[in-house]
């Protein structure tokens, strides 16, 4: 068992459910694999793709790392203040809409694999 599974595993309930559900989902597109950063599952493939991010009340935030460069079509994608980082906070299962989240997933790996991530981080001069 791998430190993501472990780390599914770990939780209860709603949460348990909806991390093994964006899980299997991530892990079933081509090359996308899964670590544990930052004590929370990361998905990437050339660059990190998106995290799993349990909220207080039982939710999970799907967060997107180039989610300013995703078009966001669906209008599902929330920023909370962030500038780089747009995310999808669901407390159940049933309010997944599957359709709408894979559509952003796929946006996501394209922009993976044809733009290459560019760190804003301006560098430290010493």
């Amino acid at each position: 068992m791998d430190a993501v599974q472990s780390f599914i595993l770990e939780k209860t309930g709603t949460q348990k459910a909806l991390l093994d559900y964006f899980h299997q989902m991530l892990l079933g597109q081509p090359g996308v694999v899964s670590k544990i950063r930052y004590k929370i599952p990361f998905y990437y493939r050339k660059s990190w793709i998106c995290y799993l991010n349990p909220v207080k009340g039982e939710g999970i935030e799907l967060a997107f790392l180039r989610g300013n460069e995703l078009s966001n079509a669906q209008g599902l994608l929330d920023f909370r203040g962030r500038k780089q980082v747009g995310g999808i906070i669901f407390y159940q299962l049933a309010d997944v809409p599957e359709d709408a989240v894979m559509e952003i997933v796929q946006e996501a790996l394209l922009l993976d694999e044809e733009v290459a991530y560019a760190s804003k981080r301006k560098s430290r001069k010493f």
